[in-house]
């Protein structure tokens, strides 16, 4: 339906400053955690990580896209049903419209200039209270250790963990009418949030610190924004169709 991957995966990108308040602190003790099992603090040095603690890293982030592509998967198939989308050319601009507006509100909340996503996450805590026990069978604070397996599972299940940026790119990956389509939409996302969610893993407390900085997410929010602001721009067909398209998540019907 037009959608193009390049605008999601950056907003994945620059919205992974959020991840840093929101998850970065257990990223870092689930992956550098010894295989006694025992929690330690997060390392601030900037040392080569451990091969040990590199294959943690890697898995749970592994786990976590692939929930992200299951989700997306599920999204894409409830539009596919939907079928409206694909068939009439109104309701099609109009979802795109949703879209790119999704984006620019995520913009705005990545900046603290708007909190409305976060009554999205307080919805999204019905489904966490049934997901949330489960991670004490993979915690390495269990004593049964943290190998790649555990930390699969644990970043599959940290996955489904309220979040209004995952909640808005749901939108997006609804709207590609198709379950494959939603799994690629979550997959380029995915990608795009794994720098940073690999970065805190491995280097820990400093580079958390060094996110949480205001001038940092207004940056990177701004830059959301101008993603969304663009797409509606060119939604309502106020810009030319150009190499611009490639930004921009826009109605292939439109283009």
């Amino acid at each position: 339906m037009g959608i193009a991957l390049l605008p999601v995966f950056m907003v994945g990108l620059l919205g992974s400053v959020h991840c840093a308040g929101m998850c970065g602190g257990i990223v870092g003790a689930l992956s550098v955690a010894p295989a006694r099992g025992r929690a330690v603090p997060v390392p601030v040095r900037l040392v080569p990580p451990a091969r040990p603690a590199l294959v943690n890293v890697l898995a749970y982030n592994a786990g976590r896209i692939a929930s992200y592509m299951l989700a997306g998967a599920l999204a894409g198939g409830i539009g596919q049903g939907a079928g409206a989308l694909s068939r009439l050319p109104a309701l099609q601009t109009g979802a795109y419209w949703m879209a790119n507006l999704m984006l620019a509100l995520l913009g705005l909340y990545l900046m603290d200039a708007w909190r409305g996503l976060a009554r999205l996450e307080q919805g999204g805590r019905i489904l966490w209270r049934r997901v949330q026990p489960l991670l004490r069978h993979v915690r390495p604070s269990n004593g049964a250790g943290s190998g790649p397996a555990r930390m699969l599972a644990a970043g599959a299940l940290w996955g489904w963990l309220p979040c209004g940026m995952v909640y808005s790119v749901l939108v997006t990956a609804m709207l590609s009418g198709s379950a494959a389509g939603g799994a690629l939409v979550m997959l380029a996302f995915g990608l795009g949030t794994l720098p940073m969610l690999l970065g805190l893993g491995l280097l820990g407390a400093r580079l958390r610190a060094g996110l949480r900085l205001r001038g940092v997410r207004l940056a990177c929010g701004a830059l959301v924004l101008g993603f969304g602001l663009l797409g509606l721009a060119r939604a309502a067909g106020g810009l030319p169709h150009s190499w611009l398209e490639t930004f921009c998540v826009t109605p292939g019907a439109a283009a």
